[in-house]
């Protein structure tokens, strides 16, 4: 089974550039941003056995990584649809 890291641009590579803006433009975005990676950095580490927990653990950070990459899409297609309305 491969294993693979769930980055942001990775998973939403359509994006790329509008990712980098926000980050450096939104500081909202880039706090949520990095926590996204953190908390996906983490489930990597879980699931290469780098780190041994829980499997609920496992599961509740696989829910917020989740509810984060929610968020930052929400603000990703607002930003998307301004630009286009611009």
């Amino acid at each position: 089974m491969t294993i693979e890291k769930h980055d942001l641009v990775h998973e939403l590579p359509e994006y790329r550039d509008l990712i980098h803006e926000l980050k450096m433009q939104d500081h909202h975005f880039a706090r949520l941003f990095d926590e996204y990676h953190e908390v996906d950095h983490e489930i990597h580490r879980i699931e290469t056995n780098a780190e041994i927990t829980s499997d609920e653990y496992l599961e509740e950070l696989k829910l917020k990584r989740l509810k984060l990459k929610d968020e930052l899409f929400e603000i990703i297609k607002k930003a998307e649809e301004e630009r286009q309305n611009a």
